[in-house]
């Protein structure tokens, strides 16, 4: 199973990330756009594994406080310049990433390393290459994601919305060659 653990997004933001999506879907038809009903906040990237009944045991051990999310803004891994990665900020309090510490403290035992670095929490919207923020050797930038970063210069602060993340999930992500599909596996609360 290739599994990640993640926060869901309230429908009306998902509805106004995706008109912006969409928008600038038309300047860089040629780079891999996430499908609306995938948005998610990845809090920890798992791959490939066959220990779901200890990864769920581990995850109700983690604590949190609901968490108010903001959406705004949009912007590149690594950078503008070079750009594999097309993103939504969110933005948040501590409590933001203190929960991604303590999933990845709670999941370290079971052999998962945590991302190195700061949490970035962002809503990917489009992927170029391999996708990854830092490039694999001989890789480029993506020249349409340079007209996008053109016409995100021209753009007022972007707003879509903010919510309260009331709980997080374990997903399951079924790669196809139409994109990848997650379903929800085990919902864990944020009280």
């Amino acid at each position: 199973m290739r599994l990640f653990v993640a926060l869901d997004i309230d429908p009306s933001i998902r509805q106004r990330i995706t008109e912006f999506r969409n928008q600038m879907r038309l300047l860089a038809p040629d780079v891999r756009w996430v499908a609306p009903e995938t948005f998610h906040i990845t809090l920890q990237f798992l791959g490939e594994t066959k220990r779901l009944d200890e990864i769920q045991r581990a995850l109700q051990t983690v604590r949190g406080a609901p968490i108010e999310l903001s959406f705004r803004n949009a912007g590149f891994f690594p950078s503008g310049k070079s750009p594999r990665v097309f993103w939504v900020g969110i933005e948040a309090d501590e409590r933001l990433p203190r929960l991604a510490s303590s999933i990845g403290q709670a999941l370290q035992p079971l052999g998962f390393e945590q991302d190195a670095g700061p949490f970035k929490p962002h809503l990917t919207l489009a992927r170029a290459g391999s996708g990854r923020p830092r490039p694999v050797a001989g890789e480029r930038s993506a020249p349409a994601l340079q007209q996008v970063r053109a016409k995100l210069e021209t753009l007022e602060q972007l707003e879509f919305g903010t919510m309260t993340a009331h709980e997080f999930y374990l997903y399951e992500s079924k790669l196809s060659p139409t994109g990848a599909r997650y379903t929800k596996l085990s919902r864990y609360p944020l009280e």
